[in-house]
């Protein structure tokens, strides 16, 4: 019993360890199959993390080759940039100061103040941008418009980064794109603000909104933005609009008038134009108001009208005095002289300033046949036989008259004549002959004739002048102003086409008074030959032409006999002939054709055979009567002064074939029966161009 008794205690300790073992042996079993667990999603979320990086990058790298991007590296530590994506970056790696080389000079100091920032953990991120020359060494420096976005990297725990990520993008072709926008933009702005005529833009309930310098000025503005008056004045309420415009359906208002607004002491003479613009939908969008000041010209014209007035007077005073002077001369018979003792010449005018016949005071005793008068011996010293006034009556020789081989008589007359001094200076009268008195009759009216006709011509060149230059501004002025309003293609490109076609006729017109001013100073118009191929040079000029003609029955034919001619000309003046032929064609052609050509063609000049180009321009036109045809290329000539044109051009075209030593001409059967132009120049084919 003892020993049982001590033995059941050890068993019993003995069965308490063992199941203490086995309980740590479960925990610890437990315990690693915990770590096999755990080890096995930890690699495979390390698996996972390896896979969506490699998923990452490349879809990061097909985007980037997608975008065609560059991708550099600054590594901060080095010092040095390595391209990792695109050839941007000169070389794969290169240092920051050859790197720094290519940015512009006036975009490097912000780029790498920038960049100092980052470096520096002033900022993490930043998109800038800079030019950034790709030519290559030796070469002219070729800029691109590079944007900029850079990202800062970071160690754990550091702060501040260790390397800048940089992705490059060419925007050149957006940069120079938003530039022309701009630049178009500011042109638009320019021509509105900058227009010769006033205008402003309403809202369609008729508040103001906008008005450009001109506009400004003429209704006083009380700054450059904005006008105290007219911003609270609705539009609608302003005379004459009140009483003219509908306030819900406005239609189109022109009228000329004087507009008085006694808030800014307004009183002007206006032309006023009120136009509704409306857009696709037929919805009223704005109100465009343009104004021009007329009051100058209305001035002027009254001035005009009064000078008109006073000319009427003098004139029917000059008719009056010649008809008093032609009854002097019909019945008396008389010839003006004047006697200058400064130039020791007597002479005798047949106008009031046109001299007829000139003698030397030691000349005039030997007309008098009468040597003993006391008047004829006075004049061995003239100063003492003019120093007062006189009357003479004697035979003279016919040395004066020289109407006659016999001796005539004469009465002359005769006033002296002081300077501001008091001093004789000489003496003018009258010498009375029935023969002269004639003649410097029919002088004195082709002198008034000449004055009368050169008056007309230049009043009527002024006054056409005036039309044909205001016709192509308004259109351009007009065109312009509704061109930014529309947005159908056809639309927009045919008021392009109506503005381009408005320059182009502006700018012949004062091509051709600029040549005629050029003529008038110079007398001769200037050639610059320059070697061209003419065969080139016609078709091109041909396919420019061709634009001008707006009859549908009339068709342009061009004739160009050869592949090739090589020669030397004024490639401007030959252009100005040429299209000058054409558009008095165009003008005067609705039916038919329009032909232009030329072909080579050898002429005789001083006996030598010259060759030469022989440009014309048949039609079917009205043609050109033949009484005036002698008078076609005169200047200011046109045929019909309802016809735009300044007469000027055919004149341009006979100065310029004179000065390359040509001929002009015109062909025309007569009215009704079409006509053809032509010119001929000198000029010399270069046979050897071709391998020159």
């Amino acid at each position: 019993m003892t020993i049982l008794t001590m033995t059941y205690p050890l068993l019993l300790v003995a069965t308490h360890v063992s199941l203490w073992s086995i309980l740590l042996l479960i925990v610890v079993l437990l315990v690693l199959v915990a770590v096999l667990v755990q080890n096995h999603r930890v690699r495979k979320s390390v698996r996972q993390s390896i896979a969506n990086a490699t998923s990452t990058y490349e879809m990061m790298d097909k985007a980037l080759t997608t975008a065609d991007n560059d991708v550099v590296i600054y590594d901060i530590q080095s010092g040095v940039i390595r391209r990792l994506r695109g050839a941007l970056a000169p070389s794969v790696e290169i240092n920051t100061s050859d790197f720094n080389k290519y940015l512009h000079p006036d975009d490097a100091e912000e780029a790498l103040a920038i960049t100092d920032k980052l470096v520096n953990g002033e900022l993490q991120s930043a998109e800038y941008a800079y030019r950034w020359n790709v030519a290559k060494e030796g070469e002219e420096p070729r800029w691109l418009y590079i944007r900029n976005s850079s990202v800062a990297e970071y160690k754990a725990g550091s702060s501040k980064p260790v390397a800048i990520i940089s992705v490059l993008v060419d925007a050149t072709e957006e940069y120079d794109h938003q530039q022309e926008e701009e630049e178009l933009t500011e042109r638009y702005k320019k021509i509105f603000e900058d227009s010769i005529v006033g205008l402003s833009f309403y809202s369609p309930e008729g508040w103001l909104l906008n008005a450009n310098k001109m506009m400004r000025q003429i209704c006083h503005f009380d700054s450059e933005d904005s006008d105290s008056f007219f911003s609270k004045v609705n539009l609608f309420d302003l005379p004459p609009f009140n009483e003219v415009l509908d306030r819900y359906h406005p239609n189109e208002y022109l009228a000329c008038s004087l507009s008085i607004v006694p808030e800014r002491e307004m009183y002007v003479y206006l032309e006023i134009g009120v136009h509704p613009l409306y857009d696709e939908e037929g919805k009223l969008i704005y109100l465009s108001v343009a104004a021009r000041d007329i009051s100058e010209e209305r001035h002027m014209y009254m001035q005009a009208k009064q000078n008109d007035i006073e000319i009427q007077k003098v004139n029917e005073s000059i008719q009056v005095y010649e008809k008093e002077l032609r009854y002097m001369m019909d019945t008396c018979g008389l010839q003006a002289w004047r006697i200058s003792l400064e130039r020791n010449t007597l002479e005798f005018y047949n106008g009031l300033s046109s001299v007829e016949r000139q003698f030397t005071l030691q000349q005039l005793k030997s007309v008098f046949v009468n040597q003993d008068d006391e008047f004829v011996r006075d004049l061995d010293n003239p100063a003492v036989a003019i120093a007062k006034p006189l009357s003479y009556m004697g035979p003279v020789h016919p040395i004066v008259t020289q109407s006659s081989e016999e001796d005539q008589w004469v009465q002359i007359n005769s006033i002296p004549e002081y300077d501001e001094h008091g001093k004789l200076k000489g003496a003018f009268g009258v010498w009375r002959n029935i023969q002269q008195l004639m003649r410097k009759q029919q002088q004195l009216k082709r002198e008034t004739a000449r004055a009368n006709d050169s008056g007309r011509m230049k009043s009527v060149f002024l006054a056409n002048m005036a039309h044909e230059i205001r016709t192509p501004l308004n259109a351009i002025v007009g065109f312009s102003d509704v061109l930014p309003l529309l947005s159908a293609p056809e639309e927009r490109q045919e008021m392009i086409r109506l503005i381009t076609d408005n320059c182009d006729m502006l700018l012949r017109l004062v091509n051709d008074i600029q040549d005629a001013a050029t003529l008038d100073i110079n007398g001769v118009v200037e050639l610059l030959p320059v070697k061209t191929d003419f065969s080139k040079f016609f078709d091109g000029l041909c396919e420019q032409l061709q634009q001008r003609m707006r009859e549908p029955g009339v068709e342009f034919i061009k004739e160009n006999p050869y592949p090739t001619y090589m020669t030397m000309i004024d490639e401007m003046r030959t252009r100005q002939v040429l299209t000058n032929f054409v558009t008095n064609a165009v003008k005067y052609t609705h039916q038919g054709h329009i032909k232009l050509g030329y072909r080579k063609e050898w002429r005789e000049e001083n006996g030598e055979s010259r060759e030469g180009l022989y440009l014309y321009c048949e039609d079917t036109g009205d043609g050109v009567p033949k009484e005036v045809q002698k008078k076609i290329f005169d200047r200011f000539f046109k045929l019909n002064d309802y016809i735009q044109g300044t007469g000027l051009g055919l004149s341009i075209c006979k100065a310029i074939a004179k000065a390359c030593h040509g001929a002009i001409g015109l062909e025309s059967e007569g009215q009704g029966h079409g006509s053809t132009f032509w010119m001929w120049m000198p000029c010399s084919e270069m046979k050897n161009s071709m391998n020159s």
